[in-house]
């Protein structure tokens, strides 16, 4: 049995202008739904639901009606806003958090370490700022780094690309497995 359980992004009204509905409303379309295009959409995981956000308000939703459901979100002639969150700071810190996780993989200046733990506002600027520089010095030998490069990605075979696609997977979904955790666990 299928849950009619979703996720929906907003701003600070919906896509059409519209205020957004009080907790516990129900929306009904009354036209023909068309995804992308008519009806009331949602996504039946938030890290689905992230990939069309409009800002940073997400809304736990029940949706039903008509439903035609597709690879990674829905639309429905019926849906309402079962609770909501200002997902910033979830967003911020997951973001930081994936970050963090992979900094032992390059010299990231105490800047960046400082605000990507704190997310201190206050330190945005200056984390930006060394991010830049960063960049740019590792851009000054791209050259000598994309000559080694094209003779590694040449030793390259098809298992071992299929190894790293597989691994590459599996961190992806890991990580999106966390963030769908957090946003349960902040709607708890």
């Amino acid at each position: 049995m299928t849950t009619n359980i979703g996720f929906h992004f907003t701003g600070d009204t919906l896509r059409d202008g519209s205020p957004i509905p009080a907790i516990g409303e129900t929306l009904i379309f009354d036209g023909k739904i068309k995804m992308c295009r008519a009806g009331y959409h949602f996504s039946r995981k938030p890290h689905d639901a992230l990939k069309y956000a409009p800002g940073n308000m997400l809304h736990k939703v029940r949706f039903g009606g008509t439903v035609i459901d597709g690879d990674d979100k829905g639309v429905a002639t019926e849906r309402t806003i079962l609770a909501s969150i200002d997902a910033e700071h979830l967003l911020r810190r997951f973001a930081a958090d994936q970050a963090l996780s992979v900094a032992h993989l390059w010299e990231m200046p105490a800047t960046i370490r400082e605000y990507l733990t704190d997310l201190d506002p206050a330190k945005r600027g200056a984390a930006r700022e060394a991010a830049w520089a960063a960049g740019a010095a590792r851009a000054a030998g791209a050259a000598r780094a994309a000559a080694r490069d094209a003779a590694w990605e040449s030793a390259w075979d098809a298992a071992g690309a299929a190894a790293w696609a597989a691994a590459w997977d599996a961190a992806r979904d890991a990580a999106w497995d966390e963030f769908d955790r957090r946003v349960m666990e902040a709607f708890e």
